[in-house]
């Protein structure tokens, strides 16, 4: 850590701290349980507000912060299903730039000349 980071005080670690808290709580409902508490969107302010406070204070990164876990848990009393289509909905996006950047991730995936035929359905949280 160099003198340019800032060093957080005790109420941004305890902040840190519940936030790691809650988005655990939330996975293991929504991922374990399949009886989430909170929407989709109150879930990702959290996991967002405890991204900012990581990427600000680095010194509150933990190895088992939920930040960097990849996937989600595997629950074995759920059926596998196959899906013809990929599930491009699972990347959020919250502004205009992320917008822009998912359509050119989707573009990618397509035939040239599917570009034209890309259609989208939006569903509002």
């Amino acid at each position: 850590m160099d003198a340019t980071t800032p060093t957080p005080d005790a109420a941004t670690r305890a902040k840190a701290d519940r936030l790691r808290e809650l988005v655990r709580y939330h996975q293991y409902r929504y991922y374990i349980l399949d009886d989430p508490a909170i929407s989709d969107q109150e879930f990702d302010a959290l996991f967002r507000e405890l991204q900012t406070l990581e990427e600000e204070y680095p010194e509150l990164h933990t190895d088992d912060s939920p930040t960097v876990r990849v996937g989600g848990f595997v629950a074995d009393r759920f059926e596998k299903t196959r899906h013809p289509v990929p599930m491009l909905s699972l990347a959020n996006a919250f502004d205009r730039d992320e917008l822009y950047a998912w359509r050119e991730r989707v573009k990618r995936l397509l035939a040239p000349e599917e570009i034209d035929k890309l259609a989208y359905v939006v569903e509002p949280k």
